[in-house]
């Protein structure tokens, strides 16, 4: 679906006045569920994204159990208000799928062969959503199992990229999501570059492609600064407190 609107002029500025490589903004804050292992709330843009992490566990039912490694249980939840026309609640086919894509992705910087016969699970619940929300809720779900103390190689970040009216961009807003020519969501173990995530909508050239990998990846690498800083506030703040 077209759409008359401009999403980027002639001097590359953007309907939210961006540049081509900028980002929304962003505001991490981790540890903010007293209940949970390890929780994180993040705003990404318009998204607003709470995530609750559990475990290691005993996994249940038993014969869900894996003898050599955890098993990741993401789940990826859009709550019924969290869109303009109210969703129905409970999972449907998007959200399954995203929820699988998570789950394996995590699975990637998770150590898991450490705690046989158990189960991780990570809750991810978008209660405001814009665009990029698995992006958001990847890059939270990586706060939040560090929050909990999970052993990983790395925090995993995500961040997306796309084209609009031909030009390749970082970072899709809500008209760019809906009216632009493509995205391509992609997470990495930031240390190390390795995409432990890639998917694409739309159509992009060879060119094009790699120039939106590579802002997307970028994008990451700023992303997880801000994933960085919020874990050192939980725990500087919570020193400061004893």
């Amino acid at each position: 679906m077209k759409s008359d609107i401009e999403l980027i002029d002639s001097n590359g500025k953007r309907l939210d006045g961006r540049g081509p490589e900028d980002l929304r903004p962003i505001k991490i804050e981790a540890g903010v569920l007293h209940r949970a292992d390890g929780s994180c709330y993040l705003e990404w843009g318009g998204n607003k994204v709470l995530v609750a992490v559990y475990g290691p566990r005993e996994a249940i039912p038993r014969h869900s159990q894996n003898p050599l490694r955890a098993i990741v249980n993401a789940k990826y939840n859009m709550a019924a208000f969290s869109v303009e026309d109210r969703k129905r609640p409970g999972p449907d086919r998007r959200s399954r799928e995203i929820s699988k894509v998570i789950s394996e992705a995590l699975e990637k910087v998770i150590l898991t062969e450490q705690f046989p016969r158990a189960a991780i699970d990570v809750n991810i619940e978008v209660l405001d959503a814009e665009a990029g929300t698995r992006c958001a809720g990847l890059t939270a779900a990586g706060v939040a199992l560090a929050d909990a103390g999970i052993p990983m190689t790395d925090i995993p970040v995500s961040c997306a990229a796309g084209k609009i009216d031909g030009h390749v961009v970082a970072d899709l807003g809500k008209e760019e999501d809906n009216f632009g020519d493509a995205d391509l969501p992609v997470a990495i173990s930031p240390r190390t570059d390795e995409v432990i995530l890639l998917q694409m909508d739309g159509h992009l050239t060879l060119d094009e492609f790699n120039k939106a990998f590579d802002l997307a990846v970028n994008g990451c690498h700023v992303v997880s600064e801000i994933q960085k800083k919020a874990i050192l506030d939980k725990y500087q703040s919570a020193s400061e407190a004893e």
